[in-house]
């Protein structure tokens, strides 16, 4: 990137030296040699300023993920060690309800039996 505003500033240059035995000769043309090389200013300006701030942003987002993966580094151990300590809990909630769900399950079948039967109860013919 830097090479190319090198090669736009020597190309700027060598068009000025060759603009000025032009503007001897055709003095007329004075004013849109100056507007051409103002435009030409304007543009190197404009676009070196948006290469500068395309590399900042890059930046950002390269210091961004550094920061990312620096955080989950950090962050990896303690997650394990939480999961550790949540395991004995789960497996002893998961105990004490299991048998409650099995209550209801049994329930539940029960009562679908009685439902069963009354229906069939009312479909049979009298």
């Amino acid at each position: 990137m830097k090479v190319s505003v090198v090669v736009a500033l020597v190309f700027a240059l060598a068009l000025g030296s060759e603009a000025v035995s032009v503007v001897k000769r055709e003095a007329p043309e004075l004013e849109k040699l100056t507007q051409y090389f103002q435009d030409l200013s304007a543009t190197l300006t404009r676009t070196t300023q948006d290469i500068v701030e395309k590399l900042k942003a890059h930046e950002l987002t390269g210091q961004a993920q550094a920061y990312i993966e620096e955080g989950k580094t950090q962050l990896q151990p303690l997650a394990e060690k939480i999961q550790e300590q949540l395991k004995p809990l789960s497996e002893s909630m998961q105990a004490q309800i299991k048998p409650l769900a099995d209550s209801v399950q049994a329930q539940l079948e029960e009562l679908w039996k009685q439902v069963m039967e009354q229906t069939k109860a009312l479909a049979a013919p009298q």
